[in-house]
């Protein structure tokens, strides 16, 4: 038998090694059928990159079954209907969580899966959750069928049908457990097999026994570097291998030294060596991983706004109205939903002319007409009049939430605390590292054990993960203070932009304005019986606040019947009623004169076939926070006003708010966007607090847009946050908030390099053994965690957003 029959072969898809069979195909080498088929099945769609990206990069085909009816369970429609995010006559939506997840590879095969079969539109991963949402055409291709293909591919799901309606918890990776149980349980070994070595002095054993327990130590040191350390080995080869340098290199390097410096000195030199150390390195190590993993989690799940979502839901009971939050919907609820607000759950159509608009979800803007009994997916938009429906399923808020986070509709990246604190933690390990090989090659002419103890602990005692850890902690703690006080961002790269404002823009109705504080008068002929329930009908199918005060005006109304009901975003409403157009809404959308107007509030026009019946006039009153929160604002940032009204309300705003405030009236939502964009391109760093419908555009185009809500929130993607009315006032102590949870982060910056310069400056000397640094580097950690949590709450609650 020659060398080369001892060779290991090894599998040219998933890397392992080809123990039962070597199969060989197109020159390469694979362990079983599953590999190979994978491998032509990506070959004949020209997708051959795979293996370029990563060496070996598939999944096992092992263990993968051949049997074909594994998946028949999805041909039953119910099942299907459960699983879907989204489904209409064009494309599906759902997202699938996919374990085996694990490189470059593994995303570029995933979202490239259109190319293996046209049916599929596109696959987004979540590389962190190991989750993939993929889009397909139904008609092309069926929910078993992209199962199937993901199975054959190496790929697939893990499909637990009983736990579609429950909340997933974050679960505790079980590997670490079982490392650090290896480690304990190998250095408390380790421990009393040196303890002859502690007490040397005191000749507890002798000497023959002493090699024994160095060699037993030798033992227990082997599944701790072979397993137990295996974590930060793969981290700090995926950093090298990116060409980066990542945090747990230096401490690779200080497990290096610490288990081969021990063999030589216990297998040759004959002493008792530091595997007792690398023991205990490892064990803290892992116990501070697992206490950082579990606080993310807990302050994953405590920041999550999801849980605070301010949306609102309109739901009928014995024909009356009751405005409910989203959370305490329930299904066999039956809601109310207006033009232009969203379909919050997946219900059934009950009454009304359904013509949602899916365009957050598809991109596709054309209204679907629904029928009665239709289905109707949370995400969609009504357009048209009033509906009622029945909810199937629970308030979908992961769904909506993803909307809001959808790619779409992201602000253009900005430099970052963030990126600050990743930069300076690839720079600062640079450092560590050439401050480690210095002091090894100074200690060497002296003294080789002092050498490599200095060597080992500056590796292990610098540790950035305080510095990195810093911001992420501090903006998660601010979310959820933010939360608590009723403002729900979208991320945390809000809170950095919020910080950096100077430019604060205003809408005026429904956000300086309260609908609470509002007079109305009907100036004209008087509106008759059957006027008074056409206008009803009108102003109940949209949500513009001039509309809901008009709708609160006429109390009790009842609606009367009409033909066709559109809303014109910032002009106003039109309707047939028997025959006869009419128009609700501004002078040049109704075609009325503005003759004799009434100076100091807003006009609503009335038309019945262009022919004008007089204006409601609508004085709105300004929020009782309004003028202290534009004083407070105005003393360190320039204040706008925009208004789809005419100027005659300018004297008194400018009176109440002050001369300095820049008015803007006759403003259109294309106006305000425009205005925003203006302001941008000056240098302006902009707060627009609008709506959330008609300032869509601007709230988008704005650096941090706000929609301030009453009553029924107009969920937008195009906003940054959602703010509840009753906390308007709050608007200049969230402001000053964020700033100061720079501030924060930038001290647990100085915290952490404190710590690192006293740290290092002892471990370069050799005074500190690797095993108490070991211990102080997990503290570090917990340090600067406890310092921007206390920190961020008593800001926060200093400024009055928490009690």
């Amino acid at each position: 038998m020659n060398v080369k029959d001892h060779q290991i072969t090894t599998c040219y898809h998933c890397g392992e090694e080809c123990r039962e069979e070597i199969l060989h195909f197109d020159n390469k080498n694979f362990c079983c059928t599953g590999c190979q088929l994978v491998f032509e099945v990506l070959q004949e769609n020209e997708m051959g990159s795979y293996y370029d990206i990563a060496p070996n990069p598939g999944p096992t085909q092992k263990s993968a079954t051949g049997e074909s009816n594994r998946f028949d369970y999805l041909d039953d429609e119910d099942v299907v209907r459960k699983l879907l995010d989204f489904s209409d006559d064009k494309e599906s939506h759902i997202t699938f969580t996919i374990p085996v997840i694990h490189c470059a590879s593994c995303i570029w095969l995933l979202e490239n899966l259109h190319k293996i079969n046209p049916g599929i539109i596109s696959g987004r991963v979540n590389f962190i959750k190991k989750k993939v949402q993929i889009k397909y055409v139904p008609q092309a291709i069926s929910l078993k069928g992209v199962v199937q293909l993901l199975a054959i591919i190496g790929y697939e799901p893990s499909i637990n049908l009983s736990d579609l309606e429950a909340q997933a918890k974050p679960k505790t990776d079980k590997k670490t457990i079982y490392k650090l149980a290896v480690a304990g349980f190998c250095f408390g070994n380790m421990m009393f097999f040196s303890l002859p070595e502690y007490f040397s002095e005191a000749e507890l054993l002798g000497s023959q026994f002493q090699g024994l327990f160095n060699y037993l130590n030798v033992f227990l040191a082997l599944p701790v570097f072979f397993y137990a350390a295996t974590d930060y080995y793969k981290s700090a080869w995926l950093a090298l291998k990116n060409k980066t340098v990542n945090m747990d290199v230096p401490i690779v390097l200080g497990i290096f030294a610490l288990f081969f410096y021990s063999l030589y000195l216990i297998l040759v030199l004959g002493e008792a060596g530091y595997m007792d150390t690398l023991g205990g390195l490892l064990f803290f190590l892992l116990i501070g991983r697992i206490y950082q993993q579990k606080t993310y989690d807990t302050l994953s799940f405590d920041r999550d706004y999801k849980s605070y979502f301010p949306m609102a839901v309109t739901r009928l009971v014995q024909d009356n109205e009751e405005v409910i939050p989203l959370a305490k919907l329930k299904v066999g609820d039956v809601i109310k939903v207006r033009n232009n607000e969203l379909i919050p759950s997946d219900s059934i159509l009950l009454q009304g002319d359904a013509h949602i608009d899916y365009s957050f979800v598809t991109g596709e803007e054309v209204p679907v007409a629904k029928r009665t009994g239709d289905l109707i997916y949370a995400g969609g938009r009504q357009k048209g009049g009033p509906i009622s429906l029945a909810v199937q399923k629970l308030p979908s808020q992961g769904y909506l939430t993803g909307l809001w986070n959808n790619g779409a509709f992201e602000k253009e990246k900005v430099h970052s605390l963030e990126s600050l604190a990743t930069q300076t933690s690839k720079w600062f390990t640079l450092i560590v590292l050439a401050t480690a090989f210095t002091s090894l090659a100074v200690w060497s002419f002296s003294d080789t054990s002092i050498a490599l103890k200095a060597f080992t602990s500056v590796l292990i005692i610098a540790c950035p993960c305080a510095l990195a850890m810093s911001t992420p902690f501090t903006l998660g703690n601010t979310l959820r203070a933010f939360g608590r006080s009723k403002l729900y961002l979208k991320n945390a790269a809000v809170i950095e932009r919020m910080a950096m404002v100077d430019t604060v823009i205003f809408d005026k109705t429904g956000t300086l304005t309260a609908p609470a504080n509002a007079s109305v008068e009907f100036v004209g002929e008087a509106l008759s019986a059957e006027s008074r329930q056409i206008i009803k009908s009108m102003v109940n199918h949209s949500t513009h606040p001039l509309s809901n005060r008009i709708n609160s005006w006429l109390k009790d109304e009842k609606g009367a019947l009409l033909e066709r009901v559109e809303e014109i975003p910032g002009r106003g409403l039109s309707a047939i009623y028997k025959g006869q157009a009419i128009r609700l809404g501004s002078a040049v959308f109704t075609g009325a004169s503005m003759d004799s107007e009434r100076e100091g509030g807003n006009h609503v026009y009335l038309t019945v076939e262009e022919q004008p019946l007089g204006y409601f006039f609508i004085q709105s009153g300004l929020r009782e926070d309004a003028a202290a929160v534009v004083a407070q604002l105005g003393k360190s940032k320039s204040i706008h006003l925009l208004s789809g009204d005419h100027s005659h309300e300018r004297a008194h705003l400018q009176k109440v708010l002050g001369e300095e405030v820049k008015m803007n009236f006759k403003q259109g939502p294309e106006d305000k966007l425009k205005y925003v964009t203006r302001l941008n391109l000056k240098g302006a760093t902009t707060m627009m607090l609008g709506d959330g419908l008609n300032d869509a555009g601007a709230l988008k185009e704005s650096h941090v847009g706000v929609a301030v809500t009453d009553r029924i929130t107009n969920f937008s993607p195009a906003s940054d946050a959602i703010m509840d009315a009753e906390v308007f006032g709050k608007i200049p102590a969230f402001l000053a908030f964020a700033k100061t949870s720079r501030r924060i982060i930038k001290a647990s910056f100085g915290l952490s390099f404190a710590y690192n310069v006293v740290g290092i400056s002892f471990a370069v000397q050799g005074l500190l053994s690797p095993v108490f640094c070991a211990v102080i580097m997990p503290a570090s950690s917990i340090s600067v965690i406890l310092f921007t949590t206390l920190t961020t709450k008593y800001m926060a609650y200093k400024k009055g957003l928490t009690k």
